[in-house]
């Protein structure tokens, strides 16, 4: 399939103009790069899709784009991955702070690409589990978390569902 019409696919997929999944998969692609991993040399990148509550004058929907990338550390327990550096920035930045953006209300779509820096195209990489059960406690179940290869030729959206099935959230824990 050629880059226009899998950037047309993925919009059709998420609801979104053509546009704005162009912009997010460059996103993406500029979230990579951000990847501290001098130990694995394996990059992750991470863009969570905001829909903005303002509109344009011609009524057109604000998008916001917060980026995220690994980040590695000697001692190995203590490295971060894309999807949680994602989220924590998104919920503690002045600029997206806001009670709908805490409760992932107007979140579209968490976006993830990674690889070596000598693929060319590889596998599509997925959410490891920590990050699966984090992601699990901001997101509905129908929520997309579309998982990209190495140089985002091919992509695959699953919901959040599909990848942590029978969850345990934050539904689970609600007082009557």
């Amino acid at each position: 399939m050629q880059q226009g019409a899998q950037d047309e696919d993925l919009s059709k997929k998420l609801h979104i103009p053509i546009e704005i999944g162009h912009k997010l998969i460059s996103k993406l692609i500029e979230s990579k790069s951000l990847s501290y991993s001098p130990y694995s040399h394996f990059k992750v990148g991470c863009c969570l899709l905001i829909k903005n509550n303002e509109t344009t004058s011609d009524g057109e929907s604000f998008y916001s784009y917060v980026l995220g990338a690994n980040i590695e550390n000697a001692s190995y327990g203590a490295s971060i991955c894309a999807e949680r550096t994602t989220i924590v920035k998104a919920l503690t930045s002045t600029t997206t702070t806001t009670t709908t953006c805490k409760d992932a209300t107007n979140w579209v779509c968490i976006a993830i690409i990674g690889g070596c820096d000598n693929d060319d195209g590889g596998k599509i990489i997925s959410p490891c589990g920590i990050c699966r059960q984090v992601i699990r406690e901001f997101v509905p179940l129908d929520f997309p978390i579309v998982m990209f290869n190495a140089d985002a030729s091919q992509w695959e959206c699953k919901t959040m569902e599909q990848l942590l099935p029978d969850s345990f959230g934050p539904d689970h824990l609600t007082h009557s």
